[in-house]
C-alpha cells in the first residue's frame, strides 16, 4: 500500500513521465528574426519554463495567456521558452505575437530540439502540443506535462503557478 501511495503522489506531481528527471537537453534557437538565441545555460539559477506550442493551437492560445501571468508573478525568478516547430514560421509567429501581446520568447526550431526533449524514436512524428517542461535551478527537468484534460489546470489555472512554487522553495 506504500509504495502504491507513493506511486500516486507522483503520479499527482506529475513525475511519472519519461521526459522528466533528467538534465534538460542543451540547445541554442534563435528568435524568429535571427537577433538573439536563447539557451537553457542562461537560466542556471532560476526555474525554466519551456512550452512546446503551435501558433494555431487554442489550447496553446490558453497557455500564453498562463505564462504571462506567470512572468508577471514570478520575475526575474521565473524564466519562459516557448518553441515552435514547422510549419510554423517567422510570419506565423509574428502574427501570434502581436494578436496575444505576448511578450515571452518564441523560438524556432526545426525538430532536433524537441527530437531531445521528447525522446522521439524512428517513426514518432507527430508531437502533441502544448507540452510543458519545469527544469529546476540546476538545469533538471522536473516535471512535464502534455495538455489533458486531467491537468487542464496546468495549462488554463493555477496549477502551474504551485508547481513552479514547489520548485522555487
Amino acid at each position: 500500500m506504500r509504495a502504491v501511495a507513493v506511486l500516486l503522489l507522483g503520479v499527482c506531481l506529475g513525475w511519472t513521465s519519461d521526459l522528466s528527471g533528467r538534465r534538460a537537453p542543451g540547445f541554442a534557437l534563435p528568435d524568429p528574426e535571427y537577433k538573439h538565441f536563447y539557451d537553457p545555460q542562461d537560466y542556471r539559477g532560476k526555474v525554466l519554463v519551456i512550452d512546446f506550442m503551435s501558433t494555431g493551437c487554442p489550447h496553446c492560445m490558453l497557455l500564453t495567456s498562463t505564462l504571462e501571468g506567470i512572468k508577471q508573478k514570478f520575475g526575474d525568478r521565473v524564466a519562459i521558452l516557448s518553441i515552435v516547430l514547422p510549419p510554423d514560421n517567422q510570419a506565423t509567429v509574428a502574427k501570434y505575437i502581436e494578436k496575444n501581446r505576448v511578450t515571452v520568447p518564441i523560438v524556432c526550431d526545426q525538430g532536433q530540439v524537441a527530437i531531445s526533449y521528447f525522446n522521439a524514436r524512428p517513426g514518432q512524428e507527430h508531437i502533441d502540443v502544448p507540452h510543458l517542461f519545469l527544469v529546476d535551478k540546476n538545469g533538471m527537468i522536473r516535471a512535464d506535462f502534455g495538455y489533458e484534460e486531467s491537468n487542464r489546470a496546468v495549462f488554463e489555472g493555477p496549477g502551474l503557478e504551485r508547481e513552479i512554487e514547489k520548485l522555487l522553495r
